[in-house]
């Protein structure tokens, strides 16, 4: 690739030769475009010629991302160089083709931004600007409980659910089996991996009472589109057969025995009652000397 002194002195060259010839070429370019994660993301560029310039030809073409100066396309008297993942879109592309899309393979998020083009030709010169933007979707949301299994009745339970993968941040909701919305009583915890992609956790905390059979917990894009969701059944302990049928039938017997004592206790506590106060009431005669 030139140096950046041949190319500073390029950039003047274009500046220079503006002027007159400038309205015989337009470089136009959709000035937003949206890329996927990991995929093939293009800039669309064309160079527009008047019909008094049909013949031209490219003789400079630079692609950059604003604020870097190493160019990421370079072509220059017949030479074309470009930095890995980046290329002209044209795959055998010459200086009488007038595309100068620029195609960026595995796109990540450190793409973002805005991108310039400069365009010369044997009929004068432009430029233009294009925008990326890029989004990850989310991975499916794994859920896990604790305790993991076999939770008895009237236990506090706290649930578990992580998603990754996404860009930009995005956010986790909790429902339970009825679609009530348990968000707001769950703490979310976002993290960054070193491919800018963002990790969410979040952390649901049921105290015992409160606790469903199932909840679902669902992953939101940063626009509030649902990318996934995974239902979690709450391990609890089961009844085993027979065991409710027995405690039902204990519940028979303890409660008339409880009933049936609490008035046998009463009816001895009136008795000794009355009997104490008939004995204040009638004094005991004692015997006299005949």
């Amino acid at each position: 690739m030139a140096s950046l002194g041949i190319l500073f002195l390029f950039l003047s060259l274009i500046c220079i030769s503006a002027g007159n010839a400038y309205s015989f070429v337009n470089v136009h370019c959709k000035s937003q475009t949206r890329g996927q994660h990991g995929q093939q993301s293009m800039l669309d560029c064309v160079v527009n010629m008047a019909k008094e310039a049909a013949d031209a030809e490219i003789t400079l073409v630079i692609w950059k991302k604003s604020g870097d100066q190493k160019p990421l396309v370079f072509f220059h008297n017949g030479e074309l160089t470009s930095v890995p993942r980046f290329q002209l879109a044209q795959p055998s592309w010459t200086k009488k083709n007038m595309n100068v899309s620029l195609l960026i393979n595995g796109t990540t998020p450190s793409d973002i931004g805005e991108y310039e083009l400069q365009v010369v030709t044997t009929s004068g010169d432009s430029s233009s600007k294009a925008r990326l933007s890029v989004t990850a979707k989310y991975n499916e949301p794994t859920v896990r409980s604790n305790p993991e299994k076999d939770i008895p009745p009237n236990t506090d339970v706290t649930l578990f659910c992580s998603s990754d993968g996404g860009f930009p941040q995005g956010k986790l909701r909790w429902f339970d089996a009825d679609n009530h919305d348990w968000t707001s009583s769950s703490e979310m915890e976002v993290k960054q991996t070193a491919d800018n992609l963002f990790q969410l956790s979040s952390k649901l905390t049921l105290l015992k009472g409160s606790v469903f059979s199932k909840y679902t917990c669902t992953v939101l894009s940063a626009s509030g589109t649902k990318e996934g969701e995974t239902k979690f059944e709450v391990p609890l302990t089961p009844v085993k057969e027979g065991q409710e049928s027995s405690l039902a039938s204990a519940s028979r017997v303890v409660a008339p025995v409880v009933v049936i004592g609490s008035l046998i206790v009463g009816l001895l506590m009136a008795l000794l009652f009355f009997k104490k106060r008939n004995q204040r009431g009638h004094p005991v005669p004692q015997d006299q000397d005949v």
